[in-house]
């Protein structure tokens, strides 16, 4: 199962088939929000764009996944919640590590990487 870009995400998308990862930022308050939308989450402001960010994030939690839904079975089995250095939270796969708990500490420095899914380019986590 691979994700159907929309209008609003479609910029995104089109950032992580280039190897950048690009987040939405409001020019009035200056704050940088996750999920894609016409309005700052933060503010309700409608001056928003699209900014590449450093790609850095920490793991604030994380599940491993022994049942793949069907279609995912090549996926990272570690499905994760990270905050990004910008601030925002997003959900992704932590990849370059063994799925065990042992490997995977909350706070942990991770960074950006992309992972090729049909033709979509999917923004996934590396420690750092």
């Amino acid at each position: 199962m691979k994700p159907i870009p929309t209008p609003e995400t479609l910029p995104y998308w089109n950032a992580a088939k280039q190897g950048r990862l690009e987040i939405q930022h409001c020019d009035d308050c200056g704050k940088f929000f996750f999920y894609p939308g016409i309005f700052c989450r933060h503010c309700l402001s409608g001056q928003v764009r699209w900014k590449q960010v450093s790609g850095k994030a920490k793991l604030l939690s994380y599940v491993i996944n022994h049942r793949p839904i069907p279609g995912n079975e090549g996926a990272s089995p570690i499905i994760a919640l990270v905050e990004l250095a910008e601030g925002p939270r997003m959900m992704t796969n932590i990849v370059g590590v063994a799925p065990q708990p042992e490997n995977l500490a909350l706070d942990m420095d991770l960074v950006v990487d992309f992972v090729q899914r049909d033709d979509i380019s999917l923004p996934v986590f590396s420690p750092r």
